[in-house]
């Protein structure tokens, strides 16, 4: 069995984005020579998500939604320990709920030299705190 690992760097400017990295996972995918396998996606980072979503041009809008419901259900006063002595809020907790309810990575199956993608199936990278670099970790195994 074979592996092989690549590193994407993305600097995604404002505070929240979407972006479909299915090229550059395709790309490290013909890199690799690998033609049966899994592929795995994995955002390196507490504040980032990687996930999969058809491919459509209202992404952007319906995730933005997602995520504006998801903290109005949570407002950040809501976000203060209820112990008195751990009353600090802590500006991650909003990036690292989006992460959870949109996931850390995803594994996609490696047929013939290619993703094995459902229809309209694309990996997204999301950023919930952007401004700074980050990393998302390509590991493919197989023969």
């Amino acid at each position: 069995m074979k592996s092989h690992t690549e590193y994407l760097t993305l600097f995604i400017p404002s505070e929240v984005d979407f972006v479909n990295i299915t090229a550059k996972v395709e790309e490290a995918l013909r890199r690799s020579g690998i033609q049966e396998g899994l592929c795995l996606v994995n955002s390196m980072h507490l504040s980032s998500s990687v996930f999969m979503h058809y491919a459509e041009q209202a992404l952007k809008k319906d995730q933005q939604h997602t995520l504006e419901l998801m903290t109005w259900l949570h407002p950040s006063e809501a976000r203060a320990s209820p112990f008195p002595q751990d009353a600090i809020v802590d500006d991650d907790l909003d990036p690292q709920h989006k992460r959870r309810i949109l996931g850390r990575d995803v594994v996609v199956a490696v047929t013939r030299g290619s993703l094995d993608f459902g229809p309209m199936e694309q990996i997204y990278y999301g950023e919930f705190d952007g401004g700074r670099e980050k990393r998302v970790l390509i590991k493919i195994i197989g023969e």
